[in-house]
């Protein structure tokens, strides 16, 4: 439910002939601790129409409504099903169970197929599929896979499936597996041919060593027959295990990040002097410019061990010859325009405020380079281990948009994200051009941005929010930036390597 409206999340695969079904589809749902998130889940007999989200057509068997903190808090949660005016459903009931995927770090895919299966049918060959199911704490069996079903045919290749580490083995790869094989019946009475155990731990292994292969068993047929051996074979014909790195991981691998201000000097923001100016120095209340700057630096700040930060500024005639400069350091030390902390940061730019004159033009490309130089540095040395974030706080309009356009896209084949913040009362239409938020960026010749690395934020939106809304909404894409970038370098976090196909790929909390 969103605003009062209830909407349509998505479907599970529809179950043909049961009264019992159990569905494969996982959904996943964002959970916030702060808010009720309520949920409803309906189920419904379908006439086999097309499969689009439409259930018009289909007859309702029921729903239920909870909240997601309930399910989150008991894990597993079953109602009965209510049609409508509240009244039972007979005594249908449905079973709704939650897991954190947020430790989620990688998913595999697997490929079975079968030798010599039992033979249920009397004119033809059995229709196979294989379920593949995770034996729960409570040793409940949890459906993470159902194949396909291979018509006729005693030797089925079934399609390779992904799954990830979460809804195969909750990421213990001890955790027990459990196979089972069908023969498919239309009437939704399938014939059971064969089950075996595994482990994840086990395929990897038996997979290493060309010898995945397992008996599929009959238990009554054990039972009842002396030398009954098996009811055919199933083999893995292929593992492979894809590792998936989220943000904390390349923190915690010790990537840095590196933090750069550049701060707009143009005429348009006033005389520095007058009150009206958006440079203003009062002494009880920090301007725009310094408000924005300490918010995202104070978070930006305890990713970067050494706490220097590079500031810069543009659009200035600055001493001593009093030359216009788009990329001048505002400790005026070009040798090193690092400065000790956020509160350097400040103290730099109150000291250069009047020593530079305002002038223009707006242009920003040049520091957009000058950072790209130092990432495309770090580019080379082919390790996760730093990441530049570049806030260029301005208020206006850049008049370089062609050499920006451009500088942004071959930015984004580096580790570096852009941050731009408009300070004042201007119209920052052309600005939300550069956030690839509506459509890929491209250069003026036509070239797309690898990745969408600008978040344009304008301030006077967020001016009354505290400073953690205003931190958020500016860094809230910089975690997937980072992760976008390393995962397509394929960079694994520092210190793990490539994990080679037999180590153990473990869960990060």
């Amino acid at each position: 439910q969103a605003q009062g409206q209830w909407a349509q999340v998505d479907r599970t695969e529809v179950v043909r002939s049961s009264l019992h079904p159990v569905f494969s589809k996982v959904f996943t749902v964002d959970y916030y601790f702060e808010e009720v998130q309520k949920l409803r889940f309906e189920v419904y007999d379908t006439h086999g129409g097309p499969s689009g989200l439409s259930c018009q057509e289909d007859d309702f068997l029921g729903g239920m409504e909870c909240t997601l903190g309930q399910i989150v808090a008991q894990k597993k949660v079953t109602r009965p099903l209510l049609l409508k005016f509240g009244r039972n459903a007979g005594k249908s009931t449905i079973t709704v169970i939650a897991e954190d995927i947020s430790g989620n770090n990688g998913y595999v895919e697997l490929s079975f197929r079968a030798r010599k299966l039992d033979d249920k049918d009397l004119f033809s060959k059995s229709d196979p599929f294989l379920e593949l199911y995770r034996v729960n704490d409570d040793q409940g069996l949890q459906l993470v896979y159902r194949t396909e079903v291979v018509k006729n045919d005693l030797n089925p290749v079934w399609e390779p499936f992904k799954v990830s580490l979460s809804s195969l083995c909750s990421c213990e790869e001890t955790r027990p597996l459990k196979c089972l094989v069908w023969d498919y019946d239309s009437r939704g009475k399938h014939d059971f041919i064969g089950e075996f155990s595994t482990t994840f731990e086990e395929m990897q292994k038996a997979s290493g060593e060309g010898q995945a292969q397992w008996d599929c068993v009959n238990p009554k047929y054990k039972q009842k027959r002396r030398n009954y051996k098996n009811s055919g074979v199933v083999v893995l014909a292929d593992l492979k295990f894809h590792r998936v790195y989220s943000f904390l991981d390349y923190i915690m691998g010790g990537c840095q990040i590196h933090f750069t201000v550049a701060i707009d000097f143009t005429a348009s923001n006033g005389d520095p002097r007058n009150s009206c100016s958006l440079h203003y120095i009062n002494p009880y209340q920090p301007n725009e410019y310094l408000k924005a700057l300490v918010c995202v630096g104070e978070i930006c700040q305890d990713y970067d061990s050494d706490k220097r930060f590079s500031a810069l500024g543009f659009g200035a005639r600055i001493p001593p010859k009093y030359e216009v400069s788009h990329d001048f350091a505002i400790n005026f030390n070009p040798e090193d325009d690092e400065c000790e902390g956020i509160q350097g940061v400040v103290e730099a730019y109150r000291n250069c405020v009047p020593r530079v004159q305002l002038y223009g033009p707006t242009n920003v490309a040049p520091i957009i380079s000058k950072v790209a130089r130092v990432a495309a540095a770090e580019e080379r040395t082919a390790e996760a281990s730093q990441y530049y974030i570049l806030l260029i706080l301005t208020d206006g309009v850049v008049t370089d948009m062609a050499d920006t356009r451009e500088a942004i896209v071959r930015a984004s084949r580096l580790p570096m994200s852009i941050i731009i913040v408009g300070v004042g009362n201007a119209d920052f239409t052309d600005m939300q051009v550069l956030d690839g938020d509506d459509g890929v960026l491209r250069s003026p010749r036509g070239e797309p941005a690898l990745r969408d690395i600008v978040q344009f934020v304008p301030f006077r939106e967020l001016k009354n929010a505290s400073p953690a809304a205003l931190a958020k909404c500016v860094l809230a894409e910089v975690p997937k930036q980072v992760v976008e970038y390393y995962s397509h370098r394929g960079l694994p976090p520092r210190g793990l390597g490539t994990p080679a196909p037999e180590t153990s790929p473990g869960c990060t909390p």
